[in-house]
């Protein structure tokens, strides 16, 4: 049965270009009356999904810093890039097993260290959502925010953070092992010779994973009670749990 909350906000939508904001306001409040605090206004809703996000993207990042936080997370650990599988394949027939094992370990260790620095990039995309948004996003599916930031700040989110993810593999010495590795590979007789980049593949990666935690986080927010850790959070989901 279709939430009570998300068929008003349709209809608001379907109705808005001949409603004032007085009229939207007040199918707002007729919805949303009685709910802790008193009617939850539409600024109200806009900020409480940003907050939303800006909890999801701390929850998720510190959960995907943490050691291990990428690499034994079987949802978002990163491979061995995919367009260059056999190479991997390749080096472990001849015995580099090993070393591939340690590249894989550095390029998540890079990926865990680098998401302690997404949250202010997140974050600065968040600040961009518009009243407009919020709407759409609350009516929407359990990740709808997510997907809104993911759809309308991945490049901004890519050049910001593309830098620090070069850093990172720097740091834990992926970069070094990788290009050991494809020189190696590219010693071998008769092999396609790579030069794949890895600087690219790795920042995408980590932003993919981040994304999946936050969505996991978002849904959390809107599903479970507890998960709303502030006033305004509590205020802007209860009514949208309700049939």
């Amino acid at each position: 049965m279709k939430k009570l909350l998300y068929t008003s906000f349709i209809a608001v939508a379907l109705g808005a270009s001949a409603c004032t904001v007085t009229d939207i306001q007040r199918t707002v409040d007729g919805v949303l009356a009685g709910t802790t605090g008193g009617p939850v206004t539409q600024t109200e809703v806009a900020s409480g999904l940003k907050q939303a996000l800006e909890v999801g993207i701390k929850n998720g990042a510190n959960q995907a810093s943490q050691t291990d936080g990428f690499y034994k997370n079987s949802l978002i650990r990163i491979p061995f890039p995919k367009d260059v599988q056999r190479v991997e394949n390749t080096l472990r027939q001849v015995g580099l097993g090993n070393e591939v094992d340690k590249f894989i370990l550095t390029l998540n260790r890079g990926a865990e260290d680098a998401a302690r620095s997404a949250v202010p990039i997140f974050v600065s995309a968040i600040k961009q959502m518009t009243i407009a948004d919020a709407w759409a996003i609350l009516k929407g599916d359990r990740d709808a925010a997510t997907q809104y930031l993911k759809r309308t700040t991945s490049q901004q989110l890519y050049n910001a953070f593309n830098p620090v993810m070069v850093k990172s593999l720097e740091k834990t010495n992926a970069t070094k092992h990788y290009a050991d590795l494809v020189n190696q590979y590219n010693k071998i007789p008769l092999v396609q010779k790579i030069n794949p980049d890895l600087d690219d593949y790795a920042t995408q990666k980590a932003i993919d994973g981040l994304f999946i935690l936050v969505a996991q986080e978002e849904a959390e927010i809107r599903e479970n009670p507890i998960a709303r850790t502030t006033e305004l959070l509590r205020r802007v989901f209860t009514k949208e749990n309700q049939s």
